[in-house]
């Protein structure tokens, strides 16, 4: 479990967060969504030690992540799987020592155990059989699953995905929603997901974060947020086509008659 209590992160004299509180439980998919330039990014930024928050905590699991040693804060970020909007996988080496990567900077093992730590993680994945395989030569949803793996590799207990579906057509990005959803429940993550995609929301959206403008807009889950009266989530997620066709949807159950006669 992650807590922010009180963050407030500023630059210079412009606040872009204003007193976040929230939790993002483990073993759920938590999603934090929001207009861009909204905080999002900011947010997961301190959250991950990129940034220091103005005023504020960062608890992992009680564990103030900000009052960190640098020794400490190393060791916090072996517990830590990233997935970067872009994959973030090198050119230069096959999937098999993407995957491997992290085990060759942070392990002990010898290169046998690493490589077959990497092939258990890209089994995980499906994709044992593209090991050999340079990134230019699979699609971009499998790029995206050799970063899930690579990022599990190191079995971390907190996972962070920056935009996991961004360019991905929309069958891929349910294959890789359900995939990070398997995963957190199989490992017991607390898993923290930046994200634009509604589709994500109502299928993987079990605790949801909406930043409006900075500040912590509202909580809950995707059964909760259809059923939502605040004006500024009811904004942003019905922009969405898929949200307009649900909410139709439900007037015309609500309302047949009217429904029929449009």
């Amino acid at each position: 479990m992650i807590e922010v209590k009180n963050l407030t992160k500023n630059f210079d004299d412009k606040t872009v967060l204003f007193n976040i509180n929230t939790t993002f439980e483990t073993g759920k998919t938590n999603l934090v969504i929001g207009q861009s330039g909204s905080g999002k990014t900011v947010l997961m930024k301190n959250l991950i030690g990129l940034l220091k928050p103005t005023t504020g905590q960062v608890l992992y699991d009680g564990r103030n992540f900000v009052e960190l040693s640098k020794k400490e804060t190393a060791k916090m970020r072996r517990e830590m799987g990233m997935i970067f909007q872009g994959g973030a996988l090198f050119d230069s080496l096959t999937v098999q020592e993407n995957v491997r990567f992290p085990l060759d900077v942070f392990s002990n093992k010898n290169l046998r155990d690493r490589i077959k730590r990497a092939e258990e993680c890209l089994a995980r994945v499906n994709l044992l059989d593209a090991e050999h395989k340079y990134p230019s030569e699979i699609s971009g949803g499998m790029q995206k699953r050799v970063a899930i793996a690579r990022a599990i590799v190191l079995n971390p207990k907190y996972l962070f995905c920056d935009e996991p579906n961004s360019g991905l057509d929309p069958k891929t990005s349910i294959v890789i929603d359900k995939l990070l959803s398997s995963i957190t429940k199989e490992y017991n993550m607390t898993t923290i997901i930046n994200t634009h995609d509604m589709n994500s929301v109502m299928g993987i959206g079990e605790n949801i974060l909406f930043i409006y403008k900075g500040h912590n807009g509202w909580q809950g889950t995707k059964d909760e947020i259809m059923s939502s009266t605040n004006k500024h989530l009811n904004d942003f997620i019905f922009a969405s086509d898929l949200f307009k066709k649900v909410k139709q949807a439900e007037k015309n159950e609500e309302y047949p008659e009217e429904s029929s006669s449009l």
